[in-house]
């Protein structure tokens, strides 16, 4: 048992590992994306989130400054790196006509525009991550 001890005293200590790594992940896809997905959908109600899986499934929301339109997302993560491909977003959209909700369009800038954020919030939580 002292040889042990006295053997370790003589050893550099061994280097951090980087908690910010690309593959970091307690969950089944990478953490990063899945804290930035629930971050920018935090606003709508979720139906589904299984984070083994990747996915998160929100229920229709509308904007209280536009009632007539809802809208409902699909997030999906397919990978355990932090990578612009690793992410998917779909979203479905309807707007109310003669008391019915009919499908509508969804501007493909929509979706884009709530990838950007993901990828962006999960690169600042990567970093804060790294200077910690």
């Amino acid at each position: 048992m002292l040889g042990l001890s006295v053997a370790a005293c003589g050893k550099k200590e061994r280097p951090k590992a980087d908690l910010a790594a690309a593959r970091v992940t307690t969950i089944g896809v990478n953490s990063y994306l899945w804290r930035a997905s629930l971050d920018a959908l935090s606003f709508m109600p979720l139906v589904q989130t299984d984070s083994n899986g990747g996915v998160i499934v929100t229920d229709w929301y509308a904007n209280p400054k536009n009632p007539g339109e809802r809208v409902k997302v699909t997030v999906t993560i397919l990978d355990q790196d932090l990578r612009a491909d690793a992410l998917r977003v779909a979203a479905s959209r309807q707007v109310s006509q003669g008391g019915a909700w009919v499908d509508a369009p969804v501007q493909a800038a929509t979706v884009q525009k709530l990838e950007d954020i993901i990828l962006t919030k999960a690169r600042d939580l990567r970093q804060s991550a790294v200077k910690n």
